[in-house]
């Protein structure tokens, strides 16, 4: 004859007490369960990474803080901010403490027109006229670490565009010279830099694909559109030592953001980053031809 086996698990009853009281049984466990629950979290709670100013980068000899002082900034969208470089920037690997703390402080906002102030922080380009854009805050972020900045370089940016990335630039170090070949958006961009007070930024209408031979040679180089391929001018301003960080390639197909180096002896290094699209280069480097013979 076949008989109930013991629960195996019941050495103090609860099997026999959940068979003779369910109900009472059912009451206590969701009483247990309202002690117990876990607080919901609120839609402000949901980043994939804690507040970037509270992560340690360690190994680094650089740390988060003011970094140029005396530089424009405001409390305006400052949480927007700090969310963006926790969720699109640093999330995505960008470690450089003093990159992501000037990508903190630059108000993006003051950098778009007024009908996308709304959209500023968002993890995309943005329209800012003149069929130009503004990048993506992951890859101004990118870019800028990628010059390895340490403070007092002498930095050229080949296309200002809305003055976004050069305001980040001039967070890092003393002096950025800049050229926007496009006038209304040069500009515009100048009288950004002059109404938020940034000092340390010269900029200029010009055809960035000749470089800026007056201020050469430069520690580090920014290239923010795209030629066919890395302009003559640019390797030979580029001081010994000095990194360049640019898109290569055709406006039709995808382009490769490379870093390149000179070093000592004048011989020049590249590796690639990563596959972006960016606007192209106009201006002299139309009547180039591209590395492809196209």
């Amino acid at each position: 004859m076949w008989r109930r086996q013991p629960d195996r698990f019941d050495t103090f009853g609860v099997g026999r007490f959940v068979r003779r009281e369910p109900a009472v049984f059912i009451v206590m466990v969701c009483l247990a369960g309202l002690g117990c629950s876990r607080p919901e979290r609120s839609s402000s709670d949901e980043s994939p990474v804690r507040d970037a100013s509270k992560v340690s980068v360690e190994g680094s000899a650089r740390h988060p803080g003011p970094t140029r002082p005396g530089q424009p900034t405001t409390d305006e969208y400052r949480d927007r901010r700090v969310r963006m470089v926790a969720r699109q920037i640093e999330a995505r690997g960008v470690r450089d403490p003093m990159v992501l703390e000037a990508m903190r402080r630059v108000p993006r906002h003051w950098f778009v027109p007024p009908d996308m102030v709304s959209h500023a922080y968002e993890d995309r380009p943005l329209p800012i006229g003149e069929g130009q854009t503004i990048s993506q805050p992951y890859i101004v972020a990118l870019m800028t670490e990628a010059l390895r900045l340490e403070g007092g370089e002498n930095v050229l940016e080949v296309g200002t565009g809305s003055g976004y990335q050069a305001a980040v630039l001039a967070e890092l170090t003393e002096q950025v010279f800049t050229i926007e070949i496009v006038s209304p958006l040069a500009e515009r961009a100048m009288r950004a830099f002059e109404t938020h007070g940034y000092r340390g930024i010269d900029a200029r209408i010009g055809d960035g694909y000749a470089g800026w031979p007056e201020h050469a040679p430069f520690d580090a180089i920014m290239v923010t559109c795209a030629p066919g391929h890395v302009p003559p001018a640019l390797i030979k301003q580029l001081a010994p030592g000095g990194r360049m960080c640019i898109p290569v390639g055709s406006e039709s197909q995808v382009q490769e953001l490379r870093v390149i180096t000179k070093k000592a002896d004048g011989s020049i290094t590249a590796r690639v980053l990563i596959p972006v699209r960016f606007v192209p280069m106009t201006g002299t480097a139309r009547e180039h031809k591209d590395e492809n013979g196209g």
